[in-house]
Order: structure tokens, then C-alpha cells, then sequence
């Protein structure tokens, strides 16, 4: 496990949550009730993914593994996620045992996987990190079975796009800045400092089609009232998308 506990330098995102601080401080922030990952992109992302009864699932960048755990408890037949990060994989699988999900400790960066293996590829706020998003999503198609299902997740173009605004826990200022200049942007968070890549939302769509997709879902995370208990804090998350969620399908022969 590399260790950049005391590097000033962009870790990429393995590396980011392998910093022991990093990752103590992401836990705690997604143990808190009303997060935005639970309130704001795992509903929009449970919408798109639907029914999952009877599927393979591969997952890059499974995190913490939850989300795996509860597709296989919502009758998924088999489910493999994936992680860079050392840190993640080792809680992922302790988050899985006892079920029949697998974990791989694997950069999605250059990641390859068996041809027609898996029916729905799924990937929740990791891909955002990756350079070569044309070749993960590649890599994903070629996973597929035909008529195979692609979801995945990003911070929203507004985010990535800049991040000079206000800080703090109750951010209330957003700035969006060369939009139209993509690639690596630097920014600091829990502490540590970590490299992400902005794209627009055409630059979104166009790798989901030339992967071979037919886009079937675009959505942005439209908060909803019954998940905000607190009346300023959904006016809050009202101003301005978080979270990008895009699906596509392959097509039948």
C-alpha cells in the first residue's frame, strides 16, 4: 500500500483513499445521516438501475462495498467489484462476507475483464478519477453481454469544473469556471489533496456512444423533499447539481 500520508502532491485516486487520514475521514463523513452519496445519487442511481433480480453485476470502484451487498440482497446472481484502493478492497470484503460476492483489487485505469461476462456494468463516483475514460468504458462494453446495461455516476460538469468558491460544512457558493477546458483539475478534500478530471456533459455523452451505448438515461440529482428533513438544507442542495448519472445499453444483435 503506498503511503502519501505527509505528500503535498495530487494523489490519483487509489492512492487518495490508501492515505490512512483520508480514509478515516471518509468514513466518518458517510457514517453521518443525510449524506449527500445516500440522499442526492444513490436514489437517482436505484431509479436508473431498476431491477436486478437474476444479474451479473460488475462494479468499478465498489467502495466500502455496500452497494454490492445490496444488490446481491435484492437478488443479483452475482456481483464483482472493484477497487485501486487497498483500503476500500479490504473493507469491501468484510463488508461482503458471508455473501457470494467477490472483490478484486484492481486500477481501473487499463482493467480488462472476461467478453460477455457480466448483464449490467455499474460504477458510482469513481470515474471521475480515471484519465481514459474512453478506455474504461470500453473495457465495460466488452464485459457485456449484448443488450447489456451500463449505469454510472460523477460529480456534475458545474463541480469539476472549478473549484474556487466557499468552503466549509455548509458550503453556500459555487463557482463554474473554464467549463470548457477539460482534463485533471487539483483539489483539496478531507485534508488531502487528490487529482479528478473534468469533462463536460457532451464530453459525457459522447464516450458513453462511442463505447457502442445507445444512451438510455441522463440524470442530475434533483434533490427530493421526503429525504431532506431539514427544510434549509434541501434548499440548499436545490441551487445546484452534485452528481451526473448516466445509462446506456448495448445493442441486441
Amino acid at each position: 500500500m503506498a503511503n502519501k500520508d505527509n505528500d503535498n502532491e495530487p494523489n490519483d485516486g487509489p492512492a487518495f483513499y490508501d492515505r490512512s487520514d483520508v480514509f478515516d475521514r471518509y468514513r466518518e463523513l458517510r457514517g453521518r445521516p443525510w449524506n449527500a452519496n445516500d440522499t442526492l445519487e444513490a436514489p437517482v442511481v436505484e431509479q436508473v438501475v431498476g431491477d436486478v433480480r437474476g444479474l451479473r453485476v460488475l462494479d468499478l470502484g465498489c467502495g466500502a462495498g455496500g452497494y454490492g451487498r445490496a444488490l446481491l440482497g435484492r437478488g443479483a446472481s452475482r456481483y464483482v467489484g472493484l477497487d485501486g484502493s487497498t483500503r476500500m478492497a479490504g473493507l469491501a470484503r468484510n463488508t461482503l462476507r458471508g455473501t457470494s460476492g467477490e472483490i478484486i483489487e484492481r486500477d481501473l485505469a487499463g482493467a480488462t475483464f472476461e467478453a460477455n461476462a457480466f448483464d449490467l456494468v455499474v460504477s458510482r463516483l469513481a470515474l471521475h478519477y480515471l484519465a481514459d475514460l474512453d478506455g474504461v468504458l470500453a473495457a465495460a462494453a466488452h464485459a457485456l453481454v449484448p443488450g447489456g446495461r451500463l449505469v454510472y455516476s460523477v460529480e456534475h460538469p458545474v463541480i469539476t469544473s472549478c473549484s474556487r468558491a466557499g468552503t466549509g460544512p455548509r458550503r453556500q457558493d459555487w463557482i463554474v469556471d473554464d467549463y470548457f477546458v477539460t482534463g485533471p483539475r487539483q483539489e483539496t478534500w478531507l485534508g488531502a489533496t487528490f487529482r479528478k478530471y473534468h469533462r463536460t456533459l457532451e464530453d459525457q455523452v459522447a464516450a458513453v456512444q462511442r463505447a457502442g451505448f445507445v444512451l438510455t438515461h441522463l440524470r442530475e440529482s434533483r434533490p427530493r423533499r421526503e429525504l431532506h428533513p431539514d427544510a434549509s438544507e434541501y434548499q440548499r442542495r436545490s441551487r445546484i447539481p452534485l452528481f451526473l448519472v448516466l445509462g446506456g445499453q448495448l445493442p441486441r444483435p
